[in-house]
């Protein structure tokens, strides 16, 4: 029983680890402003999330984030909305997985994950990350980069529903897919089963 909960808490610290690393692999996506970024940091979160639960998986989540606040670039705010949003994604695949550890379980739960995380991902933008950027950015700058994509965005909630939240789905996406693949591999390593 001791071994199991010092083998969890070393996985988990390993996953978040591997996760903090994977925040330094971002890059610019077309079609969105050059201000957001893709990462797939959220993939050790939700490989911990089916492997060692729910819980892990949000820890691995706050753990990537605790680290990268001595590199932030954000004032802590991108390291807020990155954890609010990745552990709502790996808490509820984690949730879902734990009920029936079924590979039909684990891609429901998935996607319903990054459905959860998108739709987070509008009142995280509009209520926390936007208005603390604004303090470093004007407002009309920051949805001028999204209307030099698309003219037809009309405010700050435009801008979020129509760009921020779709990405946030694929980036999630990624992450499910990419686990899929891995995950029946990693998974007698990371739970100790031979």
């Amino acid at each position: 029983m001791k071994n199991d909960r010092i083998r969890k808490i070393t996985m988990t610290g390993m996953l978040s680890a591997v996760a903090f690393v994977l925040m330094f692999f971002d890059f610019s996506v077309p079609f969105m402003p050059v201000f957001i970024k893709m990462d797939l940091s959220e993939l050790p979160a939700l490989v911990g999330s089916f492997a060692l639960g729910p819980v892990a998986g949000v820890a691995v989540c706050l753990v990537k984030n605790l680290l990268h606040l001595m590199k932030t670039s954000t004032g802590g705010v991108g390291e807020l909305s990155n954890f609010i949003l990745g552990a709502s994604f790996v808490f509820t695949a984690g949730m879902i997985y734990k009920h029936k550890k079924t590979k039909k379980m684990a891609v429901i739960g998935s996607i319903v994950g990054a459905v959860v995380m998108a739709l987070v991902s509008v009142p995280s933008n509009y209520f926390l990350v936007y208005p603390v950027y604004t303090k470093f950015m004007p407002l009309e700058q920051i949805i001028g980069a999204y209307e030099a994509i698309n003219p037809n965005v009309n405010g700050l909630l435009s801008c979020l529903v129509i760009f921020n939240m779709p990405f946030t789905f694929v980036k999630a996406a990624f992450c499910v897919i990419i686990t899929l693949f891995i995950y029946k591999r990693l998974s007698p390593l990371i739970k100790g089963v031979r």
